[in-house]
């Protein structure tokens, strides 16, 4: 974890602390904070050091204040002052998914529990009825969520795991030892989450390749270290696995490590068939173990009579079918997405200004974005009423006359309240070019009455996409009861379309949701979620498949 990335994890505690108590006007001073901190291209010290703290765009006196502490002795005694305010036990049940300040309290005073492992005991012995209001749906949901939680392997988001990919491929690339260099496994696959990491290369001259690779700044600790293979463990607990591999063998390893495991034995059976054996090493005529290809990918594929079939295609679900059909689907190449249809400025939660978000968009080649600020039932993220959406409209007008080539659309994420309305009237909702509308509150609602109310809003003629669809928070929030097929079969009658957020947490809706609803006839829109200008790399996360 870089200096950055630990300095913006204090604020955003401090801020999620002073939520709990019902500050919300400094929560969201030091959750700005947080944002712009994680977005700095600059090492935070250098700018401490040079006394910029207060012109970081969102940091004040308090903020900076905080900062310069942490970055002093590396504590918060911001931090620890709210930590005080609750128990330990109450702040370690509040880690728990569904359980807030509030009922952490409860669990506390009332039961006595201080601790996940006495909630496991109580949930597991009916003890937590003895709290009013914990009723059979409670405890179902609580065990749940507990099993979850024990059952959960450590793993990373992508969208956390991907930049430091990027900093080990520019490290390594840049040796004249190293002759090709792939990431393998599921990062390749871009799958929601990553376990570990694996980095493939070809070199004559693994030593040198080895030597860098063990040396990198971010390594906490070497594990191992060998000619051809070599693993560490990166500060903040990622392991990166090294395999250094001779050029004959090349693709015939990265098809073997990108995986996934069931993709593998399908296509080791298909070699069978074929009298072929397929391993990490090459693909070999069965009889005379003659190797028949191996150094590329391709020449696997092409061998067992196959189109290449991209890593994100890779999971035994119907794609090898469809290569020998010549039926199988085209990847969006991240250059063919044009535009970002979910960003937030300053005008809500967002810290970055509309000229500085169009900026950003301009510099990685997109075309528009939509400004998607949230509306004025969610108090707490300062969203728009009527009034201030119409002075947003008119900004965004001013400054799309000094575009070339780029535009800025008017937009809104409005919400979809308990019974199906929006929050803002449609009168005004027309007027705009692109809305989002999300369930922000409420997840806990049947699977009937969450169901109505998502069609209700689909039936809105305002309406252009149903954003983060499904409510989940990877490793925190489950996804909402929902019947999809209902809501998709409506979205495609109503012509509404169904977001891919490709912020890292959500990447809702998820790949086999996303071909549900397009094999539905439903169109998908793509958002980053971004609050700050930096966020817009996500879009990376949202590529689909046709």
């Amino acid at each position: 974890m870089d200096i950055n990335t630990e300095v913006a994890g204090v604020l955003n505690e401090i801020a999620e602390l002073y939520s709990a108590v019902g500050d919300f006007i400094r929560s969201r001073a030091y959750l700005v904070a947080a944002q712009r901190v994680e977005s700095l291209t600059e090492d935070i010290r250098r700018i401490y050091t040079s006394g910029r703290l207060e012109e970081i765009p969102g940091v004040g006196r308090g903020t900076a204040s905080v900062i310069e502490e942490y970055l002093k002795s590396g504590a918060s005694s911001r931090l620890e002052e709210l930590r005080k305010l609750f128990p330990p036990g109450a702040l370690e049940l509040m880690t728990v998914n569904g359980i807030g300040p509030k009922t952490a309290m409860r669990l506390f005073k009332e039961l006595k529990i201080s601790s996940i492992e006495q909630l496991e005991k109580a949930v597991e012995s009916g003890g937590i009825h003895e709290l009013k209001g914990f009723g059979p749906r409670t405890e179902e949901t609580l065990k749940r969520v507990l099993k979850e939680r024990r059952t959960r392997e450590e793993r990373f988001l992508l969208g956390q795991v991907l930049p430091v990919i990027r900093v080990i491929e520019d490290r390594l690339t840049g040796l004249k030892e190293t002759r090709s260099l792939d990431v393998a496994g599921s990062a390749r696959r871009m799958k929601d989450t990553v376990g570990d990491v694996d980095i493939l290369v070809s070199s004559d001259q693994p030593g040198a390749v080895v030597e860098s690779f063990v040396t990198m700044p971010m390594v906490e600790r070497v594990v191992s270290r060998g000619n051809t293979r070599s693993t560490v463990i990166l500060k903040g607990g990622l392991q990166v696995d090294l395999r250094v591999v001779q050029a004959e063998s090349y693709g015939s390893a990265l098809q073997y490590f990108t995986g996934s495991k069931r993709h593998n034995i399908k296509i080791r059976t298909l070699a069978a068939k074929l009298g072929l054996k397929l391993n990490e090493y090459g693909l070999f005529e069965r009889k005379r173990m003659k190797r028949i290809a191996g150094e590329t990918e391709e020449s696997i594929y092409e061998a067992l009579r196959l189109p290449y079939i991209e890593p994100e295609l890779r999971e035994d679900r119907g794609e090898i079918e469809a290569g020998l059909e010549g039926s199988l689907p085209d990847i969006v190449k991240y250059n063919e997405v044009k535009g970002d249809l979910h960003v937030h400025s300053d005008w809500s939660d967002g810290s970055g200004s509309l000229e500085e978000i169009a900026e950003a968009a301009m510099s990685r080649g997109l075309e528009y974005v939509a400004i998607c600020d949230h509306s004025r039932a969610l108090g707490i993220a300062r969203g728009l009423d009527e009034r201030r959406l119409r002075d947003q409209v008119r900004e965004i007008e001013r400054l799309n006359r000094k575009f070339e080539g780029f535009r800025l659309l008017s937009g809104i994420e409005a919400n979809i309240m308990a019974d199906g309305s929006l929050d803002l009237p449609d009168r005004v909702l027309r007027d705009l070019e692109f809305v989002v509308a999300s369930i922000h509150s409420a997840f806990k609602t049947d699977v009937e009455k969450m169901t109505r109310r998502v069609l209700s809003a689909i039936h809105k003629d305002c309406v252009s996409t149903i954003g983060h669809p499904t409510g989940r928070l990877i490793q925190r929030r489950s996804p909402y009861q929902l019947n999809l097929d209902e809501v998709f079969k409506a979205a495609a009658e109503q012509k509404v379309m169904m977001e891919i957020n490709a912020f890292p947490d959500r990447l809702d809706l998820n790949d086999v949701y996303s071909r549900m609803a397009m094999e539905g006839g439903v169109k998908l829109s793509i958002g980053t979620d971004a609050h700050t200008p930096s966020q817009l790399k996500y879009l990376e996360l949202g590529r689909l498949c046709p």
